[in-house]
This record gives structure tokens, C-alpha cells and sequence, in this order.
């Protein structure tokens, strides 16, 4: 985490559940619901890791191509990660945490994207451990997502399972299951049914031109 400050936000506490690749359902505090479609823009989304969600981050272009994923790791119990939906409002490539410090005077919050001015961010981390309410990625991931998101970028942030609506975008793009795949990964995978969706000729084509150039494993 960056540094505390005081933030209204009307959809810190909200509810955010994917209708489709591209489309949300955001149920506020007082129960009222908005239907949010992203078609046409950049975002990110992060499904938390949390019980009910992925434990991953996707990387969604304009063109609805889900062209990167990596594993995540979120907020702990007592820190738990704001859902929403927000926009990247600062990129820090170097950083140290304000509030939790490393006592080494190591930055641990590299390759920042902010999505609140409470100072939650996604940013490189230990994936194996759960945060102070930032999305910690690997390394790989992290400088992925730096580097291609902008202050233009939204960031949705969801309590719910997300990967049925891009595991077959996910597949095109190359990534398997393999050694490295992390335990919660795997064991969703064994229950989830992949919702298909008509593919669009322009995303699917350029799904392939990306193959290469992205492929990965869970």
C-alpha cells in the first residue's frame, strides 16, 4: 500500500459481477444496480484472491482481446481489496510503500499502477502472500501490465469468478496448465464451465497475431 488518505469513493464497497467479457453488473452499498459495458476500451480486471473469485488479473484490450493473465495474490483478512470499478490515476515505476516500509529499504511496490488515492495499486509482489489491500503480480506480469496500461485504463475489481468468459480467449493465446500453475488455479479449473461467446473476426485475428508474442502458462 501507498500512502493512507481519507477517499470517498461511492464504489469502494461495491459489487461487481461480470455479465460477459465486457460487461458488469455494479450493485452499490444501497443495493442500487448499474449495468456498466467497457466495450471498446482498455481495462484490467482483477478477480481477487479470495474464496468465489480467480486469484488473477487479465489484461482486456479495446478490441476485446484477453491478450495477458497472471496470477495475483490481494488483501487479507482485516485488509481486504476494494471492488469496483476505478482507473489508473498514477504509474510509479519505482516505489517504496509509505505506510508498510520495507525495513531493508527495498522498494516492494515497483511497476505501481494506483487505482484509488488510498494508495492501493497493482504492482509487483509476492504472489504467495496475501496483502495490505494492493494486488501484488509476479514480475513478468507487473512490468506487462505497466508497461501497457495508461491513465485512460479501467480497472474493475471483482469478488466473483471472471475466467469462464475468457478461458477459451485464454487458450488461443497460448496459455496451458503446467507445473507451475498455482493450486487455486488448477483446482477452479477442474469445476468451472467456459462460457462460450460468438467470436468477433477482428479479435479472433488478432488473438492469433498474438499467439507468439504472449504466450504464457497458468
Amino acid at each position: 500500500m501507498g500512502t493512507l488518505q481519507a477517499e470517498k469513493t461511492k464504489d469502494t464497497h461495491s459489487r461487481v459481477i461480470p455479465l460477459s467479457k465486457t460487461k458488469f453488473a455494479v450493485i452499490d452499498d444501497h443495493g442500487k444496480e448499474k449495468i456498466v459495458d467497457l466495450k471498446g476500451k482498455d481495462f484490467i480486471l482483477v478477480s481477487l484472491r479470495e474464496k468465489g473469485a480467480d486469484g488473477a488479473a487479465y489484461a482486456v484490450d479495446r478490441d476485446g482481446v484477453v491478450w495477458w493473465a497472471a496470477p495475483i495474490s490481494s488483501g487479507a483478512k482485516g485488509h481486504e481489496t476494494p471492488s469496483g470499478i476505478y482507473r489508473v490515476i498514477r504509474k510509479e515505476r519505482y516505489y517504496m510503500s509509505k505506510a508498510h516500509p520495507d525495513p531493508k529499504g527495498i522498494n516492494n511496490m515497483d511497476f505501481s499502477l494506483f487505482f484509488t488515492n488510498r494508495g492501493h495499486a497493482i504492482h509487483m509482489g509476492n504472489t504467495n502472500a496475501m496483502s495490505h489491500g494492493c494486488i501484488h503480480m509476479g514480475e513478468k506480469g507487473a512490468n506487462t501490465m505497466f508497461k501497457w496500461a495508461t491513465h485512460k485504463t479501467n480497472v474493475v475489481v471483482t469478488r466473483e469468478h471472471y475466467m469462464p468468459f475468457v478461458y477459451y480467449d485464454l487458450y488461443k493465446a497460448g496459455y496451458r496448465v503446467n507445473k507451475n500453475t498455482p493450486a487455486h488455479i488448477k483446482a477452479y479449473l477442474k469445476t468451472m464451465t467456459p462460457v462460450k461467446s460468438q467470436p468477433d473476426p477482428a479479435s479472433t485475428a488478432k488473438q492469433v497475431e498474438n499467439n507468439e508474442s504472449h504466450k504464457d502458462v497458468f
